[in-house]
């Protein structure tokens, strides 16, 4: 690939305190090739770090969502060697997701596979339309779905994911909202404004308040039930001492909007 199209693999585009990350590999249904793979992380680092941005979404151009690893590359490159650097960078990438401190909502305008199913599944929220649909295939072809399955297994049910990798049957939308994979599904023609609504909501909290209830979220899940309830009482008693907890309580109580400062 030469240097123009590698740089055209993602796109990004800020409006309103909401940052679109767009694949755009359309010939590739979006796959996961280490180049993209790359870029995703190379902004993710760098929104890490921009105040200005208060939510992320995840979209894709094309005929697919994500179709998950580059099966081509990957065939280029028949090492153990090869194999562990491609799967350490996609794990490093899943988890940069999860430890963003913004929101990230992936909006999934078509099929999504394998890690593109993990990558739904990493992020923080899901807008699905109608007509897409989840898999993780990979029992197809000799290969277990088994880094997806980590994402995925942390939003379905043990059985409904055993299944999908088992069979590497393909599910709807409306089965992956049932099953937890998405929060939500949309006809195809409003799923950009469904998103972006979402995500606006999102973005007009606390960007500190967000970060700080996020972060928590991730690290009480794989907590011990008393030792996640003393995390978060600690958090609680953290976030009460921010001064936008103090303006959201004098705000609720004086019934107006508050006026964030994010500190």
């Amino acid at each position: 690939m030469d240097a123009a199209a590698e740089a055209d693999i993602l796109e990004r585009a800020d409006a309103d305190g909401v940052a679109t990350l767009t694949l755009n590999r359309p010939a590739a249904r979006n796959a996961l090739s280490t180049g993209l793979m790359a870029a995703l992380q190379t902004e993710l680092d760098a929104i890490a770090a921009d105040r200005s941005v208060r939510v992320v979404v995840i979209a894709a151009n094309g005929p697919a969502f994500c179709a998950g690893h580059d099966l081509r590359e990957v065939r280029g490159s028949p090492t153990r060697d090869a194999y562990e650097a491609l799967f350490a960078q996609c794990s490093k990438l899943m988890l940069s997701i999860t430890r963003l401190p913004q929101p990230v909502i992936a909006r999934v305008h078509a099929t999504a596979t394998a890690a593109g199913c993990q990558l739904v599944a990493t992020c923080d929220l899901a807008v699905a339309a109608e007509s897409a649909r989840f898999a993780t295939p990979g029992v197809n072809i000799g290969l277990f779905c088994s880094t997806p399955m980590v994402a995925v297994s942390r939003n379905l049910g043990r059985k409904q994911v055993m299944e999908m990798l088992l069979t590497g049957d393909m599910i709807d939308a409306e089965a992956a909202q049932r099953f937890g994979l998405v929060n939500r599904v949309v006809p195809h023609d409003s799923l950009m404004d469904e998103t972006m609504a979402l995500a606006e909501k999102i973005a007009s909290r606390s960007r500190l308040v967000v970060g700080l209830g996020k972060e928590a979220f991730y690290r009480q899940r794989e907590m011990e039930l008393a030792d996640a309830y003393s995390y978060t009482s600690d958090v609680m008693a953290h976030n009460m001492m921010k001064d936008d907890a103090v303006e959201g309580l004098n705000a609720f109580l004086e019934k107006r909007q508050p006026g964030w400062t994010n500190s």
